[in-house]
């Protein structure tokens, strides 16, 4: 097996900031182990956008009835990479506009690679990515100090449910 990949899900403002309606109050706890993760991976950093016009079908159009706010433009400045974690996605980002990135990151990391997952949602977009991937192949490793829940109680249901996955997936 190759060296593995750090897949930093999603580090954006929408996701961090105390007045966003979906802030982790985890977020800022996380920076550092994921500054660290880093320092010794080779690094993918991903964010969600919103689909738009024709993009945009099924249950997406339900899901922005109920949070009208994150109905912008995909370069609005809430889905910008946070500036703690910014400088880690100098060659760019995944994007994405569903919660689970796998699809994306395989053509990048290609199939079936070793992943290590931090970054938020641990409820939503890490859980969907590592599910996706672990049926596709991949070995994940989800390091949960490095992930943040959109709450405490969130993030060790989502922790719980990923390690039900092992060996394919395994929380560290």
């Amino acid at each position: 097996m190759s060296e593995p990949w750090l897949v930093v899900i999603d580090p954006q403002r929408v996701f961090a900031a105390p007045n966003s309606p979906w802030g982790s109050p985890m977020f800022e706890a996380i920076v550092e182990p994921v500054r660290e993760l880093a320092a010794r991976h080779r690094t993918i950093v991903t964010r969600w956008v919103p689909a738009v016009g024709d993009e945009r079908v099924g249950a997406w159009n339900a899901y922005f009835e109920a949070w009208p706010f994150a109905d912008r433009p995909p370069g609005d400045a809430l889905f910008d990479l946070v500036p703690e974690v910014a400088d880690l996605a100098a060659g760019g980002t995944v994007d994405a506009t569903t919660f689970g990135k796998w699809p994306a990151l395989e053509a990048v990391t290609g199939p079936a690679p070793e992943l290590v997952l931090a970054g938020v949602a641990t409820d939503c977009c890490v859980i969907s990515t590592a599910l996706a991937a672990a049926d596709a192949g991949a070995t994940v490793r989800v390091v949960a100090r490095a992930c943040a829940g959109s709450t405490p109680e969130n993030h060790a249901k989502a922790l719980d449910v990923m390690a039900l996955y092992g060996p394919q997936i395994t929380v560290v």
